[in-house]
């Protein structure tokens, strides 16, 4: 099975993060191939795997109170990417939690049913703590957020487990 982490990060917090949702995967089952891929660099995305991944989580700084406008790019130009019907997941990371991510999570989860994927984030199915769109990490405290984003990577890889390994 594999697992694809889309993400743009340009000053590393979202990047550093992506990495502790791949421990959370990893640690839900070592067989899981999880792939990182930062939009930054076009080419560094690897289409084959990402379409043969089951579950894709897609990371986003905030920017004015939203996605950074390269995930919007993605989403928008990016049909010969195949989405539909993967599980999609996302976190954010932010400078503040008063009004951005929130409306970033929402807009990447939007984006994904558009393109026919399986929105998730956990929710209460696990009890606490609830996790109800997405993981969101302060810059000025990523270290004491890695939990929840290793949580939330363990949690969406019990869920993709659950769905797609029969």
């Amino acid at each position: 099975m594999k697992i694809t982490i889309l993400y743009f990060s340009q000053t590393g917090h979202t990047e550093k993060m992506a990495g502790v949702v791949r421990e959370g995967i990893l640690d839900a089952d070592k067989n899981i191939e999880v792939s990182l891929m930062n939009i930054a660099d076009q080419e560094n995305i690897n289409q084959e795997f990402l379409e043969a991944s089951s579950a894709v989580i897609f990371g986003t700084p905030c920017y004015v109170a939203n996605t950074c406008w390269q995930m919007k790019k993605f989403f928008d130009t990016r049909f010969d990417c195949k989405l539909e019907g993967k599980l999609a997941a996302c976190f954010a990371t932010a400078g503040c939690l008063w009004g951005g991510p929130d409306i970033a999570l929402q807009s990447i989860l939007g984006m994904a049913l558009t393109r026919g994927m399986l929105a998730y984030s956990s929710g209460t199915e696990f009890g606490r703590p609830y996790i109800h769109l997405g993981p969101v990490a302060l810059m000025a405290s990523l270290d004491e957020q890695a939990g929840i984003f290793k949580l939330f990577g363990n949690r969406v890889a019990q869920k993709t487990l659950e769905l797609f390994n029969k």
